[in-house]
């Protein structure tokens, strides 16, 4: 399997890739998998903050996540913290971040789009797996490629993927000692829950691979659940 592992504006200058893996540690696709935990049924990704107040006040039924501090217009912020106490059963969740969502709509055109963190790893590892996935780009979205967490996470599933034995240890401390962990615990990012690091760093909670694909005229992000092992 050929692998590469690009940022965000590295994008702008390769053909689009026929299998893309967008990574967003913390928080982006750590809340996304959480949200359907709790019930969500699909995940809208909005391409501004903008958009995302339009859908919501189109659909006032569906449930606002952004960045940063609360504001009007949304329901809640993008930390899995906060977001494990909300009943989301059957609802449609609308999600604007700074990195995860702007790297998913960036790689729309793909034919396979998996958006993922620590706590699908393993899902996202084996639904690559059993597709037999020739090439997979892998979208590192924090800090234009250089956040750490997202790299260790994608070089991570990489390895799942492509069969090895991986120690998941390494990485998980890689991700616990990056620059956008250290701004989680010191509060220099706003809505901030205390758990949101620890949540992020779960491996494998959850069994389900996440895939984003084009439901005109919207990106949409959908749980993909994979059998257990041996079934």
């Amino acid at each position: 399997m050929d692998t590469c592992f690009l940022g965000i504006p590295e994008l702008a200058d390769v053909e689009v890739p026929p299998v893309a893996v967008v990574v967003d540690v913390m928080r982006a696709f750590t809340v996304a998998a959480w949200a359907f935990a709790q019930g969500a049924e699909k995940i809208v990704l909005a391409e501004s903050l903008d958009e995302a107040q339009a859908l919501k006040a189109r659909h006032p039924e569906w449930v606002a996540v952004k960045d940063g501090a609360p504001a009007p217009g949304f329901d809640t912020v993008n930390s899995p913290g906060l977001l494990r106490s909300l009943d989301l059963g059957g609802r449609t969740v609308v999600q604007k971040t700074t990195a995860g969502t702007v790297g998913a709509l960036a790689v729309k055109e793909a034919s396979l789009v998996l958006c993922a963190s620590f706590v699908v790893a393993e899902a996202t590892a084996r639904l690559l797996r059993t597709r037999e996935c020739d090439s997979v780009t892998y979208v590192v979205t924090g800090e234009d490629g250089r956040a750490d967490e997202d790299l260790a996470c994608a070089q991570y599933i990489a390895g799942r993927a492509a069969g090895a034995g991986t120690d998941a240890a390494g990485y998980l401390r890689r991700a616990g000692e990056s620059r956008a962990a250290s701004e989680l615990a010191e509060g220099v990012r706003q809505g901030v829950h205390p758990d949101d690091i620890a949540l992020c760093l779960e491996l494998d909670r959850f069994p389900f691979a996440m895939v984003a694909s084009s439901e005109d005229p919207l990106m949409v992000l959908r749980p993909y659940a994979m059998p257990s092992p041996g079934r």
